[in-house]
């Protein structure tokens, strides 16, 4: 998705240790929390994925239609999930925007990583406009939050809200990092 593969990697171990995380907070004891993890380890992953620096490894032309189907599968997913909570709506732009990232990289000349020819503007720029609004908001959400489970602190990592939401605002970050070449 990037030009200089310095940035490209940092956006790599960024989305990983992300993903990695969220993965960890697939062990919760609540229910609604694994779910959401589940998703947000996947996210985190493909856009790892999905940023490795075109100098180091270029996917076969098939890998961009793969990841249009599995995040369209995952948008779909969050749309369902939507009817229990408006939150999973933005699982769902993310999910549109992965499958949007994924459509403009096939049509991309070699099916290289993009360099800003192929997206269309206005949509990527609703995309652009969205996330950073995210990161902003989710931002100054972070200011401070105290975890409570059932009256007491919650202990485990899995079960931390400001966790939770710093690994949704460090994937809208990689999201803007993303979206911004196209």
């Amino acid at each position: 998705m990037h030009g200089p593969a310095s940035p490209g990697w940092l956006l790599v171990a960024l989305c990983a240790a992300t993903g990695a995380y969220c993965l960890l907070r697939m062990r919760s004891r609540v229910e609604e929390q694994r779910r959401t993890a589940g998703g947000e380890a996947l996210m985190g992953f493909g856009m790892a994925a999905m940023a490795v620096p075109a100098a180091v490894f270029t996917p076969p032309s098939w890998t961009w239609p793969a990841y249009a189907v599995v995040f369209g599968a995952a948008g779909l997913r969050a749309l369902w999930a939507a009817r229990s909570g408006r939150h999973h709506l933005h699982h769902l732009v993310g999910a549109a925007a992965m499958v949007y990232m994924a459509v403009v990289m096939a049509g991309s000349p070699a099916h290289g990583h993009g360099h800003g020819t192929s997206g269309t503007p206005v949509l990527t720029g609703a995309l652009l406009l969205y996330f950073t609004g995210y990161v902003l908001l989710t931002g100054v959400r972070l200011i401070p939050v105290v975890a409570v489970a059932d009256g007491r602190t919650a202990g485990g990592w899995g079960d931390r809200p400001e966790l939770a939401r710093a690994c949704r605002l460090s994937m809208a970050i990689g999201m803007l990092a993303m979206l911004l070449p196209l």
